[in-house]
């Protein structure tokens, strides 16, 4: 039986369970900006941005990559985003149509999922709110030769255009609960068939553990970390002419992701 003692350390890490953002700032990655309002206050941006593009770039460069400089607890959330990487992957791969397809990745981090797509053969635009995170994914996608996928660094809501397929993997443990919703209105709007979005969701077991975690303050909680009731996704989803097709739900030990897939009607 799980003791108490590791629920507080499940808990403690639940805050840090962030999207994956990165390295120094690359030469080449383009940078835009908005001021806008879709944070609750400018605290919860700036926030993200300076802990990524400093000490949280180092901290999560490492956990996803092959790194070995990492923790047991890292390693498990190393493993737990992989699997729902893996599993937005498998959707992919099943649906056989991706090819030439066009993908934004938003909060692309180091480019777990945007580089496998552009491998798959999609034409990829992936963003980032630091430019470390930003950079570190462009030097990946060029090291492999990938010409398909660009980055730059942006906040979510300044992303334009539209896309096939829309994707934002664990970005919303940053955005305020009250905000959620405008959030996901605002990928689908960039979507013409399709948005792929995992977030941390809010239930008795989830929120018991973030405040256990909360008495245990530490160098790596960093920013602030927001957890949402599923229904408020999926009718923000409704509201924006999209029903999810598809859904997954990754639980380890530090890492608990809710994946939905949903298709414009």
């Amino acid at each position: 039986m799980k003791t108490f003692s590791k629920y507080a350390l499940a808990a403690a890490c639940l805050a840090t369970t962030t999207t994956a953002f990165a390295p120094p700032a690359l030469s080449g990655v383009q940078t835009t900006t908005a001021n806008t309002q879709l944070f609750s206050t400018v605290d919860d941006k700036t926030e993200v941005r300076e802990y990524f593009n400093n000490e949280g770039f180092n901290r999560w460069n490492k956990i996803y990559s092959e790194s070995d400089e990492v923790n047991s607890v890292q390693l498990d959330i190393r493993n737990g985003h992989d699997q729902t990487i893996q599993k937005i992957l498998n959707w992919v791969e099943a649906d056989g149509d991706i090819k030439g397809k066009t993908v934004c990745d938003c909060g692309c981090g180091v480019g777990s999922l945007a580089i496998p797509l552009a491998q798959m053969g999609a034409k990829v635009s992936a963003s980032d709110i630091s430019d470390a995170m930003a950079g570190e994914a462009a030097a990946r996608a060029k090291a492999m030769g990938i010409k398909n996928a660009k980055f730059y660094t942006s906040d979510l809501e300044s992303v334009t255009g539209k896309y096939n397929t829309v994707t934002c993997v664990d970005v919303a443990i940053h955005y305020p609960t009250e905000k959620m919703a405008e959030m996901v209105e605002h990928l689908c709007s960039l979507a013409d068939e399709r948005v792929l979005i995992s977030f941390a969701p809010k239930t008795w077991y989830y929120d018991l553990l973030k405040k256990v975690g909360e008495l245990f303050p530490g160098p790596s909680k960093t920013t602030r970390a927001y957890l949402h009731p599923e229904q408020v996704v999926r009718d923000a989803l409704k509201k924006s002419g999209f029903e999810v097709a598809r859904e997954e739900m990754t639980g380890t030990n530090f890492y608990f992701s809710r994946l939905l897939e949903a298709k414009r009607v």
